[in-house]
């Protein structure tokens, strides 16, 4: 009986190693959430051998290559980390605060104290926007008409003369969280990477096809924009043979 394949499928990532070649003990496999599509490639190179005529007398296969690219919508630290940084993700808010409802400059010393959301510390100062939307200029002390001054822990003051004008002040801030995640990426000695296991699952009207690549790096992550759209990271990768000297598997249940 013939079988169909329909949607995007279902594809985990399974961590091996980290970019230092370390094995991963208990690997945590991690779902590419709202997966849009997925693509798995087999390609060879081939080499011809021609006599005296146009055409060849023979064709042989070269080298090969497996290839694939998930899109996906699901944000996710532990996916970036453990599938294509593979260095180190700690618990914590990183986030910036953009000002679309303003405050009020008070009368002098014309002074506002930003209170970071979730409890979070001030991290530093990214720009402040007058009532009519234009960038004001940041000094070191003293502002004038048009300007502000900012200290460390996110007071920002401003000229005496602006009292009771609205301003929008924009900032990024750290908090404590036990779900959030960061990361900071080092720069590591080129060849290191880290590697994991891919597993496609593609189900429909009770029969199924499988793609297992048990040895995979990817070498390119996309996070892309658009106006009216939300964000869909794109990661390629590439197989190659485990110990075993298997590279793919494919398994129908027709």
């Amino acid at each position: 009986m013939a079988q169909y394949l329909f949607g995007s499928g279902i594809l985990w990532g399974i961590p091996l190693q980290d970019a230092n070649g370390n094995t991963i003990a208990s690997p945590t496999p991690v779902q590419f959430g709202e997966l849009q599509n997925c693509s798995v490639d087999f390609s060879f190179e081939t080499k011809t051998l021609h006599g005296q005529n146009q055409f060849p007398v023979a064709v042989g296969r070269g080298k090969g290559k497996v290839t694939g690219k998930a899109a996906f919508a699901r944000i996710n630290g532990l996916l970036f980390n453990s599938l294509f940084f593979g260095q180190s993700l700690q618990s914590g808010i990183v986030s910036d605060v953009f000002s679309t409802d303003g405050l009020v400059i008070p009368a002098a010393p014309g002074e506002i104290t930003v209170e970071p959301p979730n409890s979070g510390s001030f991290a530093f100062d990214l720009g402040v926007r007058d009532e009519y939307g234009n960038t004001m200029v940041r000094v070191n002390s003293a502002p004038n008409t048009g300007q502000y001054a900012v200290d460390g822990d996110g007071k920002y003051t401003f000229a005496s003369a602006q009292a009771s004008k609205r301003v929008y002040i924009n900032y990024q801030y750290t908090a404590d969280s036990t779900t959030a995640k960061k990361m900071t990426i080092k720069n590591l000695p080129m060849g290191y990477s880290p590697t994991f296991k891919a597993e496609l699952f593609m189900p429909y009207q009770g029969k199924s096809l499988i793609v297992t690549l048990p040895n995979c790096v990817s070498a390119k992550m996309s996070l892309s924009t658009k106006q009216d759209d939300f964000v869909m990271p794109d990661l390629d990768f590439e197989c190659f043979a485990d110990p075993n000297g298997d590279v793919v598997t494919l398994a129908s249940s027709d």
